[in-house]
């Protein structure tokens, strides 16, 4: 029998983590917003709070999550602030209730960074160099390898052979993708592909008073080029982000070095990141939970938007062109 998200009643909930931490819980069960997984409050009978993530079945496959959870323990060896699973009664860090495996955390919470000054884009480029530096210790074996032929030409071609879109709309998207890709291949040659985080703009850094920046949900982390990490924290365009870039790779450098050439595949990773969302969005379709939240999606009318958005952005990969190999004062 296939395992089913259906099956996770608060009652079940509450055995599976009960019985995998070797500990009594209390009767709380508190959904927390998540759109792939589905993530629980928990508390131990001795106020602990705790955070329980069922991953989504099919998704991952054990390795990759302890990929996954390898890459942030390493992180919090070297005293990286992160959030690292806890280890349940059979001495591992994954569990599995059914079919559907799982893994828990302890609860920290703050506020997400506020961006004021300076330092606080030094701070930011401090941590993610500390992250690199940590994730240059090993690779991630069984994970995904960010790069434009591994993972968005299969994206491309999920869409384009699902029928998600009209004919017009199929021949527009995939001339358009074509370019962006012919481009993104050329600029990730000799690039170094590492562990990363993945998803790391700033919703995911959390302030914490007293304590300082803790970086959260390394979910989506992959092998990938370490500029995928920077440009998410970007307030815009590579073009209009240039001081910010200054500031971060000042503190990133003090840690990890940085390769120059990477600034050119800023504008290739985020047409990269629309492609992923728009492809990741076709497998949800049929969810109902993804249909209230996304009700036009698959319209011809929202087709048009996403197509404009990847012209949009291609053009602005052609207008990126002079930050080849360019980084401090350019």
């Amino acid at each position: 029998m296939k395992a089913c998200f259906d099956d996770l009643t608060p009652d079940r909930i509450l055995e599976a983590i009960e019985e995998g931490m070797g500990c009594r819980l209390t009767g709380l069960t508190a959904p927390l917003p998540s759109y792939i997984n589905r993530v629980y409050e928990l508390e131990s009978v001795a106020g602990e709070k705790l955070i329980a993530k069922f991953y989504r079945p099919g998704r991952w496959k054990r390795p990759a999550l302890q990929d996954e959870h390898d890459f942030v323990l390493d992180c919090a060896a070297d005293e990286i602030p992160v959030v690292a699973p806890l280890a349940l009664a059979h001495g591992g860090t994954i569990g599995d209730f059914e079919g559907i495996l799982y893994s828990v955390f302890p609860k920290r919470s703050g506020r997400e960074m506020e961006l004021r000054c300076a330092e606080d884009w030094l701070r930011l480029g401090r941590l993610v160099g500390r992250i690199h530096q940590s994730g240059w210790q090993r690779d991630a074996e069984h994970r995904l390898i960010m790069h434009p032929e591994t993972t968005t030409l299969p994206e491309i071609g999920i869409l384009l052979d699902g029928g998600f879109m009209s004919k017009p709309a199929a021949g527009r998207f995939k001339e358009i993708t074509s370019r962006i890709v012919e481009i993104a291949i050329r600029e990730f040659d000799g690039i170094e592909l590492q562990r990363i985080h993945g998803d790391c703009h700033r919703a995911n850094i959390l302030e914490r008073p007293d304590e300082g920046l803790m970086v959260i949900d390394f979910d989506d982390m992959v092998m990938g080029p370490v500029v995928q990490d920077i440009w998410l924290l970007l307030p815009g365009h590579a073009n209009d982000s240039r001081q910010e870039i200054n500031l971060i790779l000042e503190g990133y450098e003090q840690f990890a070095e940085f390769d120059d050439r990477q600034l050119r595949l800023v504008e290739i990773l985020r047409a990269m990141r629309i492609i992923y969302f728009l492809s990741w969005c076709s497998t949800q379709a049929g969810d109902f939970k993804f249909q209230s939240n996304f009700p036009d999606w698959g319209s011809d009318l929202f087709w048009q938007r996403e197509i404009a958005d990847l012209e949009h952005q291609y053009h602005a990969i052609l207008n990126d062109e002079g930050l080849n190999g360019v980084s401090g004062n350019f």
